[in-house]
């Protein structure tokens, strides 16, 4: 069984559990509870677990629900300990607070649903939609002609970051080629599109300045992109539009690790 306690807070347990005698031991333990949650130990307030009523917290804090107690004489909940975590802090801030790269959403909700807070439920709930209306967003990239959008090189990957990365190399490399002509594109938070775009008698699509010289190939685009894929540790799942007959002819590439 693992246990993890803060020094200072068992110190006030333990002048709860060994000195009768005094106003402050007494308020200290009147007003604290230990919870052992599958071999975690955590300490609060008993008015944290009774910020909302009809909660599996606050029935066992208030004794309408039975709890076991563990060999200590600490309640014991035999649930995720680590998880629980998350669960307190939304009772302490009255928010969830996740950290960064939070990706056990359902385990979370879960939880929610066995203390019966519905309150955390829905918040989860929330975060995870929001999660994935971000991934959807970024996960594809289009770079396309400005006046005709069938014009162009479609990416996708299941890792928006890296959408995110590829962009703005992509950027940097035609912002390069350009030279002083940065109004030849514009970008928005999926598409980059370029002022002026041809076909070549080889299918090899061109931008162009307003001169006409040609300055960047979709093709040495389409290899940064490929480039960077690889050294990220992405592989080629593979092309979108087969009917090409060769990656570089492809309109579409698709990354995944």
């Amino acid at each position: 069984m693992e246990r993890r306690i803060n020094r200072r807070e068992k110190e006030c347990d333990d002048k709860s559990h060994n000195s009768e005698d005094g106003d402050q031991s007494t308020n200290c333990k009147t007003a604290l509870v230990t919870l052992n949650v599958g071999g975690y130990l955590y300490i609060t307030q008993r008015q944290t677990l009774s910020k909302y009523p009809d909660s599996y917290l606050e029935g066992v804090v208030n004794r309408r629900i039975f709890c076991p107690i563990d060999a200590d004489g600490h309640y014991f909940i035999d649930r995720d300990g680590l998880l629980f975590r998350h669960v307190l802090n939304f009772l302490r801030n009255g928010e969830l607070l996740l950290p960064e790269g939070f990706q056990e959403n359902q385990l979370l909700a879960q939880e929610a649903d066995f203390f019966k807070l519905k309150a955390l439920n829905e918040a989860v709930k929330a975060r995870w939609e929001r999660e994935q209306q971000a991934a959807r967003e970024t996960t594809f990239l289009e770079i396309t002609d400005n006046h005709d959008r069938s014009q162009g090189l479609r990416i996708f990957c299941n890792a928006p970051d890296f959408i995110a990365k590829i962009k703005a190399r992509i950027v940097l490399v035609s912002k390069s080629r350009l030279d002083g002509f940065p109004e030849e594109f514009c970008i928005s938070s999926t598409v980059i599109q370029f002022k002026y775009f041809i076909k070549s008698e080889n299918g090899t699509r061109l931008v162009l300045k307003e001169d006409n010289t040609f300055v960047c190939t979709l093709e040495t685009l389409k290899f940064e992109a490929i480039m960077m894929a690889l050294k990220c540790g992405f592989r080629l799942l593979t092309s979108l539009d087969c009917s090409k007959g060769s990656i570089v002819q492809s309109d579409a590439l698709h990354f995944i690790k």
